[in-house]
């Protein structure tokens, strides 16, 4: 089976997360050949072009879509791939960067660059993040900021035998913190992480937003159990069409009676925290319609 891996605009997190399967990766490898992985072999766009198109089994496409080169080498893999796999957070959904479709792309230039840069020296960088889905059809995907490695043995051996895979359930059905869960939960205000000692509890009954009652089970609770609360980079179960509303309705049922107004006031960051991996899905065309 010939495999590729490309990565757009991300942080380069998904490609070394291959290496978090370990000793496995050498199981995997005598399963596969990789025809194209230019983070990790000397390929070039040209040994692309010149394949067969459908001659790649599968194409794990990670990172999102930011610049003009980002989006013709979807393309042109969507074109010699059998599957394309949407591998991790910022491909399905634009992620931590797809925060930047809050602002203008000369707002963004000008904040990186202190001067202005000529367009023929890079690619050009597009009005707005798009996400994979946004630009070529995409067969499944594999979520996680990066994707953990429980997720990503599951993922990659139900594809590599035509299975699929996911779960359907909330993260809360395996936190390691589920059983400190009240039935019935009454806060006064949000805090943020650091503001307060982590009693061990249920995040949520200790007024810390843990995004665990909105997000897809699957990566084992890995942040949890490091006593870290749930971001929700995995992203929403399946029937949920937006997990930042879903979350916000988990919050609400919690909120003390007579505090209401005292606990909204002290969420910081909205955007950030409900949407930090979604905002590109949500603003699929960014905040304003009138840029070019």
């Amino acid at each position: 089976m010939k495999i590729a891996m490309y990565w757009g605009a991300s942080c380069g997190g998904c490609d070394v997360s291959l290496l978090s399967l370990h000793e496995k990766i050498l199981d995997l490898l005598k399963e596969v050949e990789i025809v194209f992985w230019p983070c990790a072999m000397d390929f070039k766009y040209e040994d692309v072009e010149k394949m067969e198109d459908g001659s790649i089994d599968i194409c794990f496409y990670n990172g999102a879509i930011r610049t003009e080169e980002n989006e013709k080498i979807a393309k042109l893999l969507r074109k010699k791939s059998k599957k394309m796999i949407a591998y991790g957070s910022c491909a399905i959904e634009g992620c931590v960067i797809g925060l930047a479709n809050l602002y203008k792309r000369e707002e963004i230039l000008k904040e990186v660059y202190s001067k202005d840069v000529p367009s023929e020296e890079l690619p050009e960088f597009l009005p707005y993040l798009k996400t994979l889905e946004d630009v070529v059809k995409v067969d499944a995907s594999i979520p996680g900021c990066p994707p953990p490695s429980s997720i990503l043995e599951d993922a990659l051996n139900s594809l590599l035998q035509g299975k699929s895979f996911g779960k359907n359930v909330a993260l809360c059905d395996e936190c390691p913190r589920k059983d400190s869960k009240p039935d019935k939960i009454e806060i006064n205000r949000i805090y943020r992480w650091h503001e307060k000692k982590d009693s061990g509890e249920c995040f949520l009954a200790q007024g810390i937003i843990c995004m665990g009652p909105a997000t897809r089970a699957g990566c084992k609770a890995e942040c949890i159990t490091a006593n870290m609360p749930c971001t929700g980079c995995v992203g929403a179960l399946p029937k949920v069409k937006e997990s930042g509303i879903s979350m916000i309705s988990a919050i609400a049922s919690i909120i003390g009676n007579k505090n209401e107004e005292e606990v909204i006031n002290s969420i910081k960051d909205y955007v950030g925290t409900f949407y930090k991996y979604s905002t590109a899905k949500l603003l699929p065309e960014g905040r304003l319609k009138d840029e070019s």
